[in-house]
């Protein structure tokens, strides 16, 4: 059997963050425990001339090792991957891929890419956590996920610094949780020691 068809919990948190992405994911990472025991896989909207700052600008706000993720690179629990700039991240049953496929919602990385190929991969076993972004990006993904028997959670627009990636989100699929963003890393670390699926 697959994975998508045996998950009985989560077993892979895929985030995504654009406009505003940075302190959100600062006060995401800084409120994960530092014994969470899911990988975590981010998309957040980088320009392709990006630099490679980002894994080390987070790092320095968890115990989880941040680093961009690399092509076939086996997925390791308790570890935070990040999309490279002008690469799509996909999730494949057990390692990532990389791909210069064309932008999807005019970004690469997109993050319906990345949620849509866990939810393929992963199936029940994929919490989507969608923070503050300026487009629709994610919105079609979590909807995926959703399908899959995944769960969703949504930064509740209010606290978002631009609300329409959260809204989107809200739109098209029956999320599980809208959150407050510094409630949201409460809720994982929740999830992983309770082994709650949704």
């Amino acid at each position: 059997m697959t994975p998508a068809t045996t998950a009985r919990a989560p077993r892979l948190v895929v985030v995504g963050v654009s406009l505003g992405g940075m302190h959100a994911l600062k006060t995401l990472l800084a409120g994960m425990p530092s014994d969470f025991p899911w990988p975590l896989a981010i998309a957040q909207h980088r320009s392709p001339d990006s630099d490679d700052l980002l894994a080390g600008l987070l790092q320095v706000q968890t115990p989880l090792p941040v680093a961009d993720a690399w092509d076939k690179e086996p997925i390791q629990p308790g570890r935070v991957y990040l999309a490279p700039p002008d690469y799509h991240l996909l999730v494949e049953p057990g390692y990532f891929s990389l791909s210069r496929d064309e932008p999807v919602s005019n970004s690469r990385p997109s993050i319906d890419v990345l949620f849509e190929s866990a939810a393929d991969a992963y199936g029940a076993g994929v919490i989507a956590v969608v923070l503050t972004g300026a487009n629709a990006d994610g919105a079609r993904g979590a909807a995926r996920i959703k399908a899959r028997g995944g769960c969703v959670i949504v930064q509740d627009p209010a606290t978002a610094e631009n609300p329409t990636m959260p809204q989107a989100a809200l739109a098209a699929a029956a999320v599980d949780a809208v959150l407050p963003l510094e409630a949201i890393a409460t809720r994982l670390g929740e999830k992983a020691k309770s082994e709650m699926r949704c």
